[in-house]
Parts: structure tokens; C-alpha cells; sequence
């Protein structure tokens, strides 16, 4: 069984691997895992002094979660069980390649745009930096 993760923002754009993941799990011998991933960046420590670890980490679960719906409930829709996480990280990269080493994933399945025209160039570079750091292939969809 292949494991693929697939990286999510909650913007439309990451949405899109909807439109192309069915097609491309049906090319794929066997059955597959699905691992769907938000990383939220960590609040500053002036914030954190003020707000309990469980509450900023209820938060970061929450708005993660949020991130994910959209592409969890499409995926559902098409017949596709997949698996949410939602991690805290400063390099969202390193996360992802991370995360997908300790998972045993075989490849990454992720957008390269977000949200707004500076997210759009943070994420294209967070997919240019998953595709070098990255210890498996990884398909990258407009």
C-alpha cells in the first residue's frame, strides 16, 4: 500500500488536488494511505506568555482542522478515506519532509500557491524547498 501525503493550506489553490488526486490515485497499483497535513506557524512568545500551552495548542488543532475541511470532505465525497494532522513549525518544509520520513510516506502530492500574493510566493517557495528537501517523489499540481 503506497502512503502519499498531501500538504494543505486551506486556500482554494490547495484545493486543486482535488480536481487531479482521484485520476492520479487510480494509476497507482494497489491501494493507497492518505495523509492530509496543515502546518500552522507557531504564535510569538509575547503571545504565548499570556495564553496556556493546552489553549494555543487547541487553537493551532482548530484552525488547522479548518484548513483541512474542504479537501477532507471532497476527498470523502470521491470515495477517498484520508487520515488529518496538524503540526506547529516555524520551516513548513522541514515539517512536511519531516513528517513524511517518519510516516514512511512514497510521495508528496501538493499545490504550489496559496493564499494572497505574498502566501503565493511563500508557498511556491515552501514547494520548491519540499521538492529539494524531500526524500520521495513529489508531484506538484497548479
Amino acid at each position: 500500500m503506497s502512503k502519499i501525503l498531501i500538504p494543505v493550506d486551506g486556500s482554494e489553490a490547495s484545493a486543486a488536488v482535488l480536481k487531479t488526486l482521484p485520476a492520479w490515485l487510480g494509476r497507482l497499483a494497489g491501494a493507497a494511505e492518505i495523509h492530509l497535513i496543515n502546518v500552522q506557524h507557531p504564535v510569538g512568545q509575547d503571545v504565548g506568555q499570556f495564553v496556556g500551552h493546552d489553549k494555543l495548542q487547541d487553537f493551532h488543532r482548530e484552525e488547522g482542522l479548518k484548513a483541512l475541511a474542504a479537501v477532507h470532505a471532497g476527498l470523502a465525497a470521491a470515495g477517498i478515506e484520508a487520515s488529518r494532522h496538524v503540526l506547529v513549525g516555524e520551516d513548513a518544509a522541514a515539517v512536511i519532509t519531516g513528517f513524511a520520513r517518519e510516516q514512511g510516506c512514497d510521495a508528496i502530492f501538493m499545490t504550489t500557491h496559496g493564499r494572497g500574493a505574498l502566501a503565493k510566493l511563500f508557498l511556491g517557495s515552501v514547494a520548491s524547498e519540499v521538492v529539494r528537501l524531500a526524500d520521495v517523489p513529489v508531484t506538484l499540481v497548479k
